[in-house]
């Protein structure tokens, strides 16, 4: 049985907007406002999301199918809301029709595929947010053409047979920790669970990095690397990690922007000043860190370019299954706001 396309008349209903605003979404033209933007592809995947090429042809039938699989909520963080607008854009483009998959935590544990993917109509899989090895091994033994986005941490080191694409993060991280070295800082922490995913394991090196070409070295005890949960962005539990640790830092690295908010909250409510007493870096780029007080040094991610190049090499990897494997950085940008002193932004 054919499997039913989503127009984007339907979703502009569904979502009382016009089709212009849905085109603008999907096409990535113009200007939308986020709240906007989320709710349109929130919509879009709860109804089906199976999606009519941009143009408004009807894609190919099932068996030209490209497949999201994702242990986590694209929409619920900047870098996953824009990447799936250019992807899902260019996928369209290509003739596919696409369909996001959440693996839940019950599927990851006993190691199951959802039970509504069909691989047998699957031309090519795209995997992001799924950062459990054995998982991986499982998609990969498909046989179907797979486009991995950052991956499992120290992904670099196995021998995955697929395409794998990431943003840049060592050079960024270096950046931004070197700049803290030379406004004064020599005792370093780095906050974030580095065995989490593959990108906060780079950055964790990165930071390691840094402190060795000036002479100093990393020090676990300032800090805060418990495993990936919602205590991170409880107030009270990180100000007893600081409170613990034998020294406050002159500086913190965060392996990303939603971890440097919520230590910038806890430290302010001690009583330090950033960056004045304590300086912060992020990462990710988000809307929130040039909004902050202060301003937060980061490093921008080019989601939207991340998520078209995923694309370009899934297709391509469908059309050409025996061309070598690319493994590919995007370029980061760090920028640098008022959280690590100087003007900033």
């Amino acid at each position: 049985m054919a499997l039913k396309k989503i127009t984007m008349q339907e979703i502009a209903d569904a979502c009382g907007l016009s089709r212009n605003t849905v085109s603008k979404v999907f096409n990535d033209r113009g200007s939308v406002p986020e709240a906007t933007r989320n709710l349109v592809l929130s919509k879009a995947q709860e109804i089906g999301y199976f999606l009519r090429t941009a143009e408004g042809g009807s894609g190919r039938e099932p068996g030209g199918n490209v497949a999201i699989l994702t242990q986590h909520k694209l929409l619920s963080h900047n870098f996953g809301a824009y990447f799936i607008t250019s992807f899902t854009d260019q996928i369209c483009r290509a003739g596919y029709t696409m369909r996001i998959y959440e693996v839940s935590a019950n599927e990851l544990l006993q190691k199951k595929l959802p039970p509504h993917f069909d691989p047998e109509h699957t031309a090519g899989i795209l995997s992001i947010e799924l950062f459990d090895r054995e998982y991986f091994d499982l998609i990969l033994s498909l046989g179907i053409p797979t486009v991995y986005v950052d991956g499992y941490a120290g992904v670099r080191e196995s021998t995955i047979r697929c395409d794998f694409v990431s943003m840049e993060n060592y050079s960024s991280e270096a950046a931004m920790v070197k700049r803290m070295i030379a406004g004064g800082a020599r005792r370093l922490g780095f906050v974030g669970d580095i065995d989490h995913c593959n990108s906060f394991y780079e950055r964790w090196v990165g930071f390691c990095k840094a402190l060795s070409d000036a002479g100093l070295s990393a020090d676990r005890n300032l800090c805060i690397l418990k495993e990936d949960s919602d205590l991170y962005k409880d107030t009270e539990w990180l100000i007893s990690q600081l409170s613990a640790m034998p020294a406050m830092p002159d500086a913190f690295a965060c392996a990303n922007d939603f971890l440097a908010i919520h230590l910038m909250t806890a430290l302010k409510q001690m009583g330090f000043s950033i960056p004045k007493d304590v300086m912060i870096a992020g990462f990710d780029g988000s809307p929130e860190a040039s909004v902050v007080e202060p301003s937060l040094t980061t490093a921008r991610i080019p989601s939207t370019d991340i998520g078209r190049l995923a694309a370009f090499l899934l297709t391509e990897r469908i059309r050409l299954p025996e061309f070598p494997f690319h493994w590919t950085d995007v370029k980061t940008v760090p920028v640098f706001g008022k959280s690590t002193g100087g003007n900033g932004v």
